[in-house]
């Protein structure tokens, strides 16, 4: 493969007072071990390990029930606050009322919900209980909402009197196994078939709880995703998984106990879940949750206000805060930060370059997926960063790039900056138990030891792993294979550009050719001229065979309600071809 031309190497950035937890890298890794990580948390006092105790509980015993644990704000500025002893008391009623609904461990309990107090409540008075806990995304439509819960097999679920009358009521008779609606929030009347108000059942039950003394190896979790194509997968993850939520949280995030932390993902996908409720709450750490979406100034003020210290989002909201210029966040305070980290899908190099001069340090990519459950490659606070890069390992895994040789085995590619497949060694705690009823499927994700990421990647000669694209995503032009996200970044360096997306075309001739679609800075408007100056700077920066041939100005890009750019939906509207699974569409600029 051709490469662009890399930027400069980040050093560390200054210190903030705090000394990282990932010091040193080598001797991390080389002293690294699971047991050892699984000796930071407690345990159940009976025996057993579950995922709530080690968040909530072993707090509590330890001294800290007074701490603030999750401070909630509502889109109007109320704030709810949550003391770590006042979440026990909660998720412990939460937990009696599925006891008293019937649930039995293993059952499963569903939320439809927005970034709301009843949602964290739920998700770990369930796994208190010994059920199993699945968010659905608050924007869900009917036939989504359906496929899941079906799926699922779903028992409980917690939502809003909106969601159900307009996602759950159309469905309710195709869902038997749906015993019981738990509203939250304002009712208007009652609902045809039954519901409780999560507020009054909650009110009416013990604040004492005996948590199920569940194994490491009972499932916990249920995370349903699409990724970029096909139907969606369930995941399942277990109780053992809270070890590597805590590790990754100290080694990926930096997390110190008296950290003040804001992950402003979706709580109906993963890392609303890992890192939105578990590893930060595991840690001892104060929570934010914001109720309201996507809103720069509103953002710099949180960040202001509650001191923030670590702060998790999405490449989709920082290229969104590019669009506002290199100094977004002047006349706030945001000294606090000391930390930023990006989640969702590859951070161009370009913006984590812009970080660096808006915020006074840069934003720390990561690798992950939902069937990780958890941060596998990480760039750390005590180590440069090479922007664009997804960093190094976390101590505990084992990253290789590979391809499969002719029998069909694996082969380990140890030359740098050679294209491959990003696979991962098993054994670590939050690695996905299955596919919900489709075992062929899981087990092709594996080959021996080694699990099969999807995502084609290089590694170089330090050890930094670089992503190309998903496997189905790499286009194959005229003898080259060309990665959508190298071609996407070198786009995002014109100073007109915000946003790119890239896809293959078919071409007689050579395959495949480069077409790309842009979204343009405020300032800058769409002219021949203007995209004849994007085609030509794409060619120098990535020389010919590489550039794309053609280029699209767009108002916006199809995402995911996790960020992720839907490639597909663009090739199959370029090509007029089927659009398959939209269900976690949310944005769609045509």
């Amino acid at each position: 493969m051709e490469q662009a031309m890399p930027f400069a190497t980040i050093s560390k950035p200054p210190p903030s007072g705090v000394s990282p937890r990932l010091a040193d890298y080598e001797g991390a890794c080389r002293d690294f071990s699971w047991v050892a990580a699984r000796a930071m948390l407690s345990g159940l006092p009976g025996g057993g390990l579950n995922i709530a105790y080690e968040a909530v509980d072993r707090h509590v015993r330890a001294g800290m029930g007074s701490k603030l644990a999750l401070r909630w704000i509502g889109k109007d500025d109320r704030i709810q606050d949550f003391s770590y002893e006042g979440l026990r008391r909660a998720t412990n009623r939460f937990a009696n009322l599925l006891v008293r609904l019937g649930l039995k461990p293993g059952e499963r309990v569903f939320t439809l919900l927005g970034r709301q107090p009843a949602l964290y409540i739920a998700a770990l008075g369930s796994v208190k209980a010994g059920c199993v806990f699945s968010p659905l995304f608050s924007a869900f439509g009917p036939e989504p909402v359906e496929a899941r819960l079906s799926k699922g097999d779903g028992r409980v679920l917690v939502t809003t009197e909106p969601h159900y009358r307009k996602k759950v009521a159309p469905i309710r008779d195709r869902l038997p196994g749906l015993r019981h609606i738990v509203l939250v929030g304002e009712r208007t009347e009652a609902v045809s078939g039954g519901s409780l108000d999560f507020d009054a059942a909650l009110a009416v039950e013990s604040e004492d709880f005996a948590i199920v003394p569940t194994r490491p190896d009972d499932i916990a979790l249920l995370h349903f995703t699409s990724g970029t194509t096909g139907k969606p997968k369930g995941a399942l993850h277990v109780h053992e998984a809270v070890v590597a939520h805590h590790a990754t949280g100290q080694y990926a995030l930096d997390f110190h106990g008296d950290d003040i932390f804001w992950c402003t993902a979706d709580p109906g996908w993963v890392t609303g879940t890992s890192y939105g409720i578990i590893s930060p709450l595991t840690n001892g750490l104060t929570m934010i949750v914001d109720e309201a979406e996507f809103d720069a100034l509103r953002w710099f003020r949180i960040l202001q206000e509650q001191k923030v210290t670590v702060w998790y989002t999405a490449p989709t909201a920082i290229r969104m805060l590019m669009r506002l210029g290199p100094k977004p966040a002047e006349g706030f305070d945001l000294s606090r930060l000391r930390f930023l980290s990006s989640v969702g899908e590859p951070l161009n190099p370009e913006a984590v370059v812009w970080s660096l001069g808006a915020f006074g340090r840069p934003f720390h990519d990561n690798w992950w997926q939902t069937e990780t459950g958890g941060i596998m490659i990480a760039n750390y606070a005590a180590m440069n960063i090479k922007p664009g890069s997804m960093g190094r390992p976390l101590p505990g895994i084992e990253a290789a790039i590979v391809e499969r040789a002719g029998d069909g085995e694996l082969r380990e590619v140890t030359a740098p900056d050679t294209l491959g497949e990003l696979a991962l060694k098993r054994g670590w705690p939050s690695m996905f138990r299955g596919y919900l009823g489709e075992t062929e499927r899981y087990e092709k994700c594996f080959v021996g030891d080694w699990y099969l990421s999807g995502d084609l990647a290089t590694r170089d000669k330090d050890g930094y792993f670089w992503f190309v694209g998903r496997s189905d995503d790499v286009i194959k032009s005229a003898g080259h294979l060309i990665g959508p996200f190298e071609v996407e970044s070198a786009l995002m360096e014109h100073p007109a550009v915000v946003e790119a997306a890239v896809i293959g075309k078919p071409d007689p001739i050579i395959g495949e050719s480069v077409k790309a679609f842009v979204v343009l800075k405020q300032g800058h408007e769409d002219s021949v001229a203007l995209r004849k100056e994007l085609l030509g700077f794409a060619r120098i920066r990535l020389g010919a065979a590489v550039a794309p041939r053609e280029i699209d100005i767009k108002a916006g890009l199809p995402r995911t309600r996790s960020g992720k750019i839907m490639r597909r939906l663009l090739k199959a509207r370029e090509l007029g071809l089927p659009e398959g699974d939209l269900s976690t569409l949310e944005s769609d600029t045509r």
